[in-house]
């Protein structure tokens, strides 16, 4: 019996929502086999997509437990749909083995009270916290997890591929044709996420930053 092709996954989060691309193939030429948008908030919880907005109209401790209720429901959200992802990478004869996520600036949020009181702080934390379930969820997936600031993927990948950053994207855009439409930004970017991981997996480790 064949052993299972490597895959690896690439995600590119928004508010209350991602991207998710899978590749797999030979490190210079990856082919896409699977891409799906996963929805990350509970659509049974008002304000979950955007919870930090939500949770600056409210008390400070009514604020903070319902940060709370909403990663719980994001973090089981994440854990499954990755998991169905996975699982039909496994019946289309692939193992997902890595995954890499894409982030924002990076930098470290100050205490919640801080965050709720500054508008630009309550984006960036929104955007923390999905990419922090899809972390999570990865994790308990069996993935290898890292994750990159955006703005620094195509370098990453030029280094790690040892192709140059413009033909790169070039590529990741020509995936896009033999995916099919839809194929925007995210979906591309997502690629070259999963392709980062795909050829980098040996020395993976797992990412303790978003």
């Amino acid at each position: 019996m064949d052993r299972p092709a490597p895959a690896a996954i690439g995600f590119r989060a928004h508010s209350g929502w991602a991207v998710l691309v899978a590749v797999a193939g030979q490190a210079h030429a990856p082919t896409v086999i699977l891409r799906r948008r996963l929805e990350l908030a509970d659509p049974g919880v008002r304000g979950s997509v955007q919870p930090y907005h939500a949770a600056a109209e409210m008390s400070p401790g009514e604020g903070s437990a319902f940060l709370e209720r909403c990663a719980a429901a994001s973090n089981a959200l994440a854990e499954r749909t990755v998991r169905e992802a996975v699982a039909e990478l496994g019946r289309q004869g692939y193992r997902a083995l890595a995954s890499c996520i894409l982030l924002a600036s990076g930098r470290p949020l100050p205490p919640l009270a801080a965050i709720l009181a500054a508008h630009p702080l309550i984006h960036t934390a929104e955007g923390v916290f999905f990419r922090e379930a899809l972390h999570q969820a990865s994790e308990r997936c069996g993935l290898l997890v890292t994750a990159f600031r955006e703005r620094d993927l195509p370098s990453q990948a030029a280094a790690a591929l040892r192709i140059p950053a413009d033909e790169l994207l070039r590529r990741a855009s020509a995936l896009g044709k033999a995916a099919g439409p839809p194929w925007r930004q995210d979906e591309k970017l997502s690629a070259l996420a999963a392709w980062l991981a795909l050829a980098s997996r040996p020395a993976t480790t797992s990412a303790t930053r978003r």
